[in-house]
């Protein structure tokens, strides 16, 4: 595995995507861009949803891709455009990156990537650039079209302020800096996007993050078939939801074994530190859980928290109930084939009655 992401010269008259991107920046920008900056889309094999639990996955990189490019210049603002029509230019200060969560824009998935790296270099000032960015991955479809346009956007942000990080840094935190837009992800998405090689899946472990070649048959072909709905993870709360019932799950499993359970967001931490196989997780699921609905009441009643520590401690700002609503816990004791998904908590918020 590469320890840092590779540089290359590339004819672009020998690539149809990289010469049409180059005339679309010299028709917006009116110079030749700089550089170009790819990141892969991804499919999972395995290993689905646990990711966020601590639990390694097995993903691979697909063809589809994010591709920007590039140039720099000395005003320090961010000007940012898109092949497709239906995305809007957007320009901003590199100075003062602000990310709108409620109003999830494709420029502000870039933007995570960017602010991700200038948190991580001490928020020092970023030069300014303008990029046009073209995008193969269907949007919102499930294979990692946003992580991708954020994994870009950092690795890029680097290369216009002549800093250098691995690969497994870069995959750190721009699986961190995602939830700038309020995705709350576990880091397989931008770990595959940064790590990824051509024939090759890759189990992917975590704390720390690693990963290992599992080669794929020779000749093999994946068809990954498209149902065309569409599901933007940060304009809804399905994805959070998914996170938010497994840390729940967590804490209640960590008490009920006299855990310190406060500092354990992770199911895979409850497994570590009671030293306990798969089978013993699933009998202390069902132990400890029952499969009717918990309310929010009865889940700051286990735990011994007031409603606003639930809130604030406990839930991401997306899966927060109003006043008016109350939030349910339905656990689902599942089979054996998906690992930590039979320890699945789910969290909704239902119409007071």
């Amino acid at each position: 595995m590469a320890a840092h992401p590779p540089k290359t010269k590339i004819l672009i008259s020998a690539n149809k995507r990289l010469q049409n991107l180059k005339e679309a920046f010299e028709k917006k920008y009116g110079e030749a861009p700089l550089f170009y900056a790819q990141a892969p889309g991804r499919v999972n094999l395995i290993g689905e949803h646990i990711d966020y639990c601590g639990y390694a996955v097995l993903p691979m990189a697909i063809e589809q891709s994010i591709l920007a490019a590039v140039t720099v210049n000395d005003s320090k603002k961010i000007y940012l455009a898109n092949t497709e029509p239906k995305y809007k230019d957007f320009t901003v200060s590199s100075e003062d990156i602000e990310i709108d969560k409620d109003n999830p824009q494709w420029y502000y998935y870039f933007l995570c990537g960017v602010k991700g790296i200038q948190e991580h270099l001490g928020k020092v000032p970023l030069s300014g650039m303008k990029c046009v960015v073209d995008g193969t991955i269907p949007a919102s479809s499930g294979l990692s079209s946003s992580s991708a346009l954020v994994c870009c956007a950092a690795l890029l942000t680097m290369e216009v302020n002549h800093k250098s990080l691995n690969k497994v840094a870069l995959a750190e935190i721009s699986a961190k800096c995602e939830r700038y837009i309020g995705t709350e992800g576990g880091g397989m998405d931008q770990s595959i996007s940064f790590l990824a090689e051509e024939g090759t899946a890759k189990l992917i472990e975590f704390h720390p993050l690693r990963a290992s070649d599992v080669r794929l048959p020779e000749g093999a072909v994946f068809v990954i078939s498209n149902c065309c709905v569409e599901m933007n993870k940060a304009a809804t709360s399905h994805f959070n939801i998914r996170v938010v019932e497994c840390r729940i799950a967590t804490k209640m499993l960590a008490k009920a074994r006299g855990l310190e359970w406060g500092r354990l967001l992770k199911l895979s931490q409850v497994q570590t530190e009671l030293e306990a196989s798969l089978e013993e997780m699933l009998r202390l699921v069902a132990e400890v859980l029952h499969p009717e609905p918990y309310s929010r009441e009865e889940v700051c009643k286990v735990l011994g928290i007031t409603t606003e520590q639930l809130c604030t401690d406990l839930l991401s700002p997306n899966t927060h109930a109003d006043g008016a609503g109350k939030l349910v816990v339905y656990t689902n004791q599942c089979g054996r084939s998906r690992q930590a998904s039979c320890l699945h908590q789910s969290v909704r918020t239902e119409p007071a009655s």
